[in-house]
């Protein structure tokens, strides 16, 4: 089994890395890691070259053009690296065999639905980066549509957080230099720890032994259980903050809560970013079959660990590390 894992310098690439180097791995196992400076993905002959190479049977690409704000004006290098690179790992994996997955994100939604998105509702992306994930979605699915020797996963997530920069470590280096905050509370969705997303990716397609086994190919929305706003989440990180014996200057009720409106950004953003899970729950507990349709109704559910306790312990554990 020959791993290639895209985006290493990423807080998905650095989960998995985490994840990899915690598992007692057999010597047929290899795992190999790229990070920008071993590929530009932007380069297609690099990346083809790249593939043809380490010859991988599962292609995991981490890797994205994130810059959401950026992306306004950086329209080839968004779709370069979110669509293209996307459909050229896509079709190496189909014409070798390989399994693919790949990380797409709430962004392709308009956030215009009253309720939970659901894996089969309509796309409509409100930024360039959203449309570049949309068509890195579509290009993928194009690709596999007819290929039965391969398998493809395309995991949605929201509002990521891990090693690295994000908004929960923001925020807390803003509670230690201010007195008050000022953060968004009319966007909801739900954040998403990339260790426990690395976990669940391979839950669905590896067994104990590190082997592909077989699960049904498409697309999962992969979030904890439960909801909030980006407010909700800044109030969270800070009590975890506190109560992990971090002195901040902001409490949580010193955070204000304020309309996207009077924070504009480049970039529009989904007002609802909630999707719903019930199809991965399904699909890891083994009750998902190709023809059902019975996670259609659902919300977000319950089986998964609540988004709240992961903040909490992510927190504690920048605490422990001295990374607040």
């Amino acid at each position: 089994m020959n791993i290639l894992v895209f985006g290493k310098d990423g807080q998905l690439g650095k989960a998995f890395k985490a994840l990899f180097d915690s598992q007692t791995i057999t010597k047929n196992v290899v795992i190999q890691y790229v990070g920008r400076a071993d590929c530009d993905l932007s380069d297609a002959n690099a990346l083809s070259n790249l593939l043809l190479k380490t010859s991988p049977d599962l292609i995991i690409n981490a890797s994205a053009y994130t810059a959401v704000d950026k992306a306004e004006n950086n329209v080839e290098m968004a779709f370069a690296i979110n669509a293209r690179a996307p459909e050229l790992m896509a079709k190496y994996a189909s014409e070798h065999g390989a399994t693919f997955l790949h990380y797409s994100t709430d962004y392709v939604f308009d956030g215009g639905k009253s309720g939970w998105y659901i894996e089969s509702d309509e796309r409509n992306p409100l930024s360039i980066y959203g449309k570049s994930k949309t068509a890195g979605e579509i290009a993928v699915e194009e690709v596999f549509a007819n290929v039965a020797s391969s398998h493809f996963a395309i995991f949605r997530t929201s509002w990521v957080y891990g090693a690295g920069g994000n908004f929960i470590r923001t925020m807390l280096r803003l509670a230690k230099e201010r007195d008050e905050l000022k953060v968004v509370h009319d966007q909801r969705g739900v954040p998403t720890s990339a260790d426990w997303l690395a976990k669940v990716s391979l839950a669905l397609v590896l067994d104990s032994q590190f082997q592909i086994k077989p699960f049904t190919s498409g697309i999962y929305h992969a979030v904890p259980a439960g909801e909030t706003t980006w407010h909700g989440l800044a109030c969270a990180a800070v009590q975890a903050a506190l109560d992990a014996g971090i002195a901040l200057k902001a409490k949580p009720g010193c955070i204000k809560p304020i309309l996207a409106a009077e924070y504009p950004l480049p970039a529009l953003r989904p007002a609802n970013s909630r999707m719903a899970n019930r199809k991965l729950q399904l699909a890891l507990s083994g009750g998902l079959s190709d023809t059902s349709n019975s996670y259609n109704q659902a919300q977000n559910m319950s089986n998964f660990p609540a988004w709240d306790g992961m903040v909490q312990q992510y927190v504690s554990q920048l605490a422990k590390e001295g990374l607040i």
